[in-house]
Parts: structure tokens; C-alpha cells; sequence
């Protein structure tokens, strides 16, 4: 690994959690290089306790995860940072590279995944346009403040979906897409354009991501996710709402 040189300076913080002390001590210099302000944890009980213990002294902004951990191993800790509704962007890294490693760690609630080894300027890169796709980025002109379609309702200026009156746990990526949806209703969105305008042109990474974000969107907002009647596949080009 070569670090990199540094750039402007982001106020943003960020967790490395590696059990690797060597991987660990360069991954955060390299980030503080650039700006940011990092701290290292060797596994995962360590790291969900930071997490756990920073609410009050500020939050984490993002997380760069490695899966090979002692004790709580990384995608449990992923499971147990979405599971309480942590929305924290995470970016796993990790030296399985097979498809079904990659589609797993999405699935369990990452952002990202980068397979080691990596270069230190990738790295740095996709933290930085995680970030910037963890700031939401509204629609240009005035949003209506509601936006409703049968007993889904989508409040603009709170960032907050009821269904049947109850709040949905959604996560930014899920709201985005809904909000998309239901400002655009009927109209097909192929997986590239949802990518675009969800994730941003600097995603990196493939159309699987909105494969996977689709399946936990319908689990929260349909009868039968199984057969879904407000997000439809529509074969050969994307996704529809309404």
C-alpha cells in the first residue's frame, strides 16, 4: 500500500475496525492524511461500543469494515447496526472477492464493499463519495410537504414515510428511492437511472446494489413482498411505482 497525498480537509469522522494492527494503523493514516478525523478498533464488540458510546459526544459518520473479526465478526455487526436502525454509511472491506461474498455483505446493510488488497486512493475515494451520497440531495423547486399513494405517505420535510399511519424505519437509500417513486409515479426507472439518481454518478459498484435496496424497500412497504403491488419489475427494463 502507498499512501496518498493529502486533500482538502473534512471535518467528517470515521471508524476503521480491522484486526489487522498493520492494515488498521495505514487505513487511518491514510485517512487522517486526508482529512478526515479517524479512529481504529480491533474487532467488533470494541467498535459497537464506540458506536454505542459516541451519541452524545458525536456521531460516527462512516465506517470502513473488515468481515474478519474476532468475536462479533463484521457482518454480525453489520446485522446488529441495522437492526437498530443505525443508518451510518458502511463501507466493508474484505479479502473474499467472490460475487456471493460481495451480494452478502450488501444484503446484511453495507454501502460498499472493497476487496483487499486496495489501493489507498480507491479507498480514500469511496469514502469520500459515500459521504456525499449519505447527504440528501432533494429534488430541484419546491417539494410538495406530503406526498401520499393509498396508505403510504412520504412527509418532504420531515424525511418521514407512514403506512396506515405508522412510521417506517427506512433507511436513506430506501427513502430516496421512494420519494423518487412517488414524485414519479408509473414512471419506469431503469436500475443505471436509479442508481444515477439515488447513489450519484460516482457510485462504484454494480446494478446488484439496487436489487438488493429493492427487496428490503418492498419488505416495508407491501402486503406480500412476494407479489408486490406498489414497486413492480418490469422485465427488460427496471422498476415501477404505482
Amino acid at each position: 500500500m502507498t499512501l496518498v497525498a493529502p486533500s482538502p480537509v473534512s471535518t467528517a469522522r470515521l471508524l476503521v475496525v480491522e484486526d489487522d494492527d498493520s492494515i488498521r494503523e495505514t487505513i487511518c493514516e491514510a485517512l487522517s492524511l486526508d482529512g478526515f478525523e479517524v479512529s481504529g478498533c480491533p474487532d467488533g464488540i470494541t467498535a459497537l461500543r464506540q458506536l454505542e458510546g459516541r451519541q452524545d459526544s458525536g456521531a460516527v459518520d462512516l465506517v470502513v469494515l473488515d468481515l474478519m473479526l474476532p468475536g462479533l465478526g463484521g457482518l454480525d455487526l453489520c446485522r446488529r447496526l441495522r437492526r437498530a436502525n443505525n443508518t451510518t454509511p458502511i463501507l466493508v472491506v474484505s479479502a473474499r472477492d467472490s460475487e456471493t461474498d460481495r451480494v452478502l455483505g450488501l444484503e446484511v446493510g453495507a454501502d460498499d464493499y472493497l476487496v483487499k488488497p486496495f489501493g489507498l486512493r480507491e479507498l480514500v475515494a469511496r469514502c469520500r463519495a459515500l459521504l456525499r451520497r449519505s447527504q440528501r440531495q432533494p429534488d430541484p423547486g419546491q417539494p410538495p410537504p406530503v406526498l401520499r399513494h393509498e396508505s403510504l405517505c412520504l412527509y418532504v420535510e420531515e424525511c418521514r414515510v407512514s403506512r396506515d399511519g405508522r412510521d417506517l424505519k427506512l433507511s436513506p437509500k430506501e427513502y430516496r428511492i421512494l420519494e423518487l417513486f412517488m414524485r414519479h409515479p408509473r414512471r419506469v426507472w431503469s436500475r443505471d437511472q436509479l442508481l444515477e439518481r439515488v447513489w450519484g454518478l460516482d457510485f462504484i459498484g454494480d446494478t446488484k446494489t439496487v436489487d438488493v435496496h429493492m427487496r428490503w424497500l418492498r419488505e416495508k412497504v407491501e402486503d406480500d413482498p412476494s407479489n408486490p403491488r406498489h414497486i413492480r419489475t418490469v422485465r427488460g427494463f427496471g422498476y415501477r411505482f404505482g
